[in-house]
């Protein structure tokens, strides 16, 4: 999302004099995939982003003595990566001081240079490739575990909890999807399962028969995928026609109502992981189920992550009493903001400081937390 702050004739310098303006219209935009598969997803990031806008404007907030006005502005970036330059460029013409976006990995990993360019600050609520806070740019941020974190605790899920001892891995060649799974094959590898086999295979396929008839062939105990819920669903459900009963693990891409719809019956006692504690034991988990599903409806994964993103962004403006990126950036490196998933603090890295991830089972169409895995993930 992103944080476009327009001022009533000024410039992102300073006041016109030929317009003075008595007031800051701060214009905070949402940027993920509002068509294509992924679109349910993005929905859920623009809606977190929607209901923490108007928290704000009830709070009478001014800066530099200015009353604040803030506005939403929602972008689509089609989870395509040559999509989401083109849409952060735009941004970047129209004068936007602050992102919060992009949902993948894929598309916040391009961005972030061009928004690091111009000096504005980016936070990503649901991106997990490391390489996204590991580029150098003092600008970006994330308020989720990365997926080293979340690769750690899978792996010790699947060898610990699961027990399994022969493992086949399967990607979606994206940033997301071949990031979590190469850092679940380290981290499994490392706690003595064996690899069998790491398939690749795209983020549009829905037919995989031919990748599971050879990984059929080896009788794994567990298949993990790094990937989407488009993908993870029709998969699930494509291997249990083959008869081939390994535990199905997969992240926070595949850990979504959508993912139990397109998996049907299959999905039952699967698992899955999400960075953060479960909804209802977040700090302001339950306010926000309630206020957030009266007006939009179930979330997803990753709308409170979304508002808290947004929170973080005005809170900094806060602190420095200034929308201006210049001015409010150096008090996101130091923020300490008590958000909806839990308190907002960033390392050296831009990256969530103790980040958790939960790993949950699928029984009956929800997802129920399995105990004793969620990891406080201290980096």
């Amino acid at each position: 999302m992103l944080a476009i702050f327009a001022l009533a004739g000024c410039s992102r310098e300073g006041e016109d004099s030929r317009h003075p303006a008595d007031h800051w219209t701060v214009k905070i935009g949402s940027v993920a995939p509002l068509s294509g598969p992924q679109s349910h997803l993005g929905a859920d990031n623009e809606n977190g982003a929607r209901l923490a806008i108007d928290d704000a404007n009830t709070q009478n907030i001014r800066l530099g003595g200015k009353p604040v006005h803030f506005e939403l502005l929602s972008e689509d970036d089609a989870a395509d990566p040559r999509t989401a330059t083109i849409v952060a460029q735009k941004l970047v013409d129209d004068g936007v001081n602050g992102v919060v976006g992009h949902l993948n990995s894929g598309t916040t990993i391009p961005a972030a240079r061009i928004y690091a360019d111009e000096g504005i600050p980016q936070i990503s609520p649901s991106a997990t490739n490391p390489k996204y806070t590991h580029q150098g740019f003092p600008t970006a941020f994330r308020v989720m575990a990365n997926d080293e974190q979340q690769g750690q605790v899978l792996g010790q899920f699947a060898v610990r909890f699961a027990h399994a001892r022969t493992i086949a891995v399967i990607d979606d060649a994206t940033a997301y999807g071949q990031g979590l799974a190469n850092e679940f094959e380290k981290a499994a590898s490392w706690q003595g399962a064996r690899v069998l086999l790491h398939e690749h295979t795209d983020d549009h396929s829905t037919d995989f028969l031919a990748i599971l008839t050879r990984i059929k062939a080896r009788q794994p105990d567990l298949i993990f995928f790094g990937g989407m819920d488009a993908q993870s669903g029709p998969m699930l459900k494509q291997l249990r026609e083959l008869d081939l009963n390994s535990v199905f693990l997969t992240g926070d891409g595949g850990c979504s109502k959508e993912f139990s719809e397109l998996a049907g019956e299959a999905a039952e006692g699967s698992f899955c992981s999400l960075p953060g504690l479960p909804l209802e034991e977040m700090p302001k988990g339950l306010d926000f189920k309630h206020r957030f599903e009266a007006r939009f409806g179930a979330i997803q994964d990753y709308a409170p992550y979304s508002y808290d993103a947004v929170g973080a962004l005005i809170a900094a403006m806060k602190a420095a009493d200034s929308p201006l990126p210049e001015r409010y950036l150096p008090y996101l490196k130091t923020l300490e903001y008590p958000g909806v998933t839990a308190l907002i603090r960033f390392d050296v890295h831009g990256d969530l400081a103790g980040g958790a991830v939960t790993v949950y089972r699928w029984h009956q169409g929800g997802r129920v937390p399995v105990r004793g895995e969620t990891s406080p993930g201290q980096r």
